[in-house]
């Protein structure tokens, strides 16, 4: 049986979200045609781009920016989107320090929510988490290629970092493995600079390792823009889902994409986008010119990297998305931010 699985990129509940949660109530971030489309989902998965406490100090580096810590309350509303796995392998899990990230482990398993990516020590950060809908069995592997201060090691806690611009480093092993024990492996990597339209070539490449691994299905994120996508199975950069970040002209980093993918335990049969706008700490459906210019962006996305999207019913559609397309050439470097 076919598993509808959505994927959601950078979640970002802290800050000016972590207010506007503490005011309004959690209910109020994302419209309820949003949390229509998320629940009609068998699995939901997403990269919460943030800590979930009420304590820690901020992490010691003078050269850091942002800090995200986000309030218990963010947890109802990740129950309210039926979020069933989030990735906490990114550069903001330890923001403010470990006691927070332990904090962030304990009410998400209140909320009965799993996690990926980050753990007590060395050996839980980079374990797999399986979750489950209509018999079929979903391993998830979280990683980051960044920070590597953030790395968990034998006994201290963090997230399961990668250096992937050296190469793929200890995830092969972990997909081949795991991929004995389920039906499908999704690899879900935070790699990559900030606000680069496309993936750089060490990010492909690290794709490319971990499909010829046995991953099922690869999403990215990273970029807080989405990038095209590529069959088999390979998302880059799912965007962002909420936030209150400045936004970039150009790039437009507060128009975005929720994504499904139908799955089953041949591969990823096909893929649909739902086009998003993210206002300022609010996610609602996107219409019109909005609509347009996302659907723009992303066909010509997924162009450059050999594949074809259509349109039907006001989503964007891969069909046999898990099918091989023809190699593309590369994009140039880019530098992380």
């Amino acid at each position: 049986m076919a598993v509808r699985l959505a994927l959601a990129g950078d979640t970002m509940l802290g800050r000016m979200v972590a207010d506007a949660i503490r005011a309004d109530g959690p209910e109020r971030i994302v419209a309820d045609e949003v949390v229509e489309l998320t629940r009609e989902a068998d699995l939901f998965l997403l990269n919460l781009e943030c800590c979930v406490s009420e304590h820690g100090e901020p992490w010691p580096d003078p050269d850091k920016p942002f800090f995200f810590r986000a309030p218990p309350a963010a947890t109802e509303l990740l129950r309210r989107l039926g979020v069933d796995c989030v990735t906490l392998a990114n550069n903001h899990a330890l923001d403010f320090g470990v006691t927070a990230l332990l904090d962030t482990f304990r009410h998400l398993e209140d909320a009965g929510i799993t996690w990926v990516g980050a753990g007590r020590d060395q050996s839980e950060a980079r374990a797999a988490r399986v979750v489950e809908a209509s018999g079929l069995r979903l391993g998830v592997v979280g990683c980051a290629d960044h920070p590597a201060d953030f790395a968990a090691g034998p006994a201290r806690p963090g997230i399961a970092y990668a250096d992937l611009r050296r190469g793929p480093g200890w995830l092969p092993d972990a997909v081949q493995r795991l991929r004995h024990d389920v039906d499908a492996v999704l690899v879900t990597p935070h790699w990559g600079p900030n606000m680069v339209p496309a993936p750089l070539p060490y990010v492909r490449d690290a794709a490319a390792a971990l499909r010829d691994a046995g991953a099922t299905l690869i999403a990215g994120h990273s970029a807080h823009v989405f990038h095209g996508v590529r069959r088999p199975g390979i998302l880059y950069d799912l965007g962002d889902f909420v936030d209150d970040y400045a936004v970039d002209p150009v790039l437009r980093n507060d128009l975005g994409l929720l994504f499904f993918v139908l799955l089953d335990r041949d591969g990823p049969r096909q893929l649909e986008a739902v086009p998003l706008v993210l206002d300022f700490c609010h996610t609602r459906l996107a219409r019109g010119d909005e609509a347009a210019w996302i659907r723009r962006r992303f066909q010509a996305a997924c162009a450059a990297l050999g594949t074809e999207v259509s349109e039907r019913d006001g989503r964007l559609v891969v069909a046999a998305f898990g099918a091989e397309d023809p190699p593309t050439p590369r994009e140039a470097p880019g530098e992380r931010r």
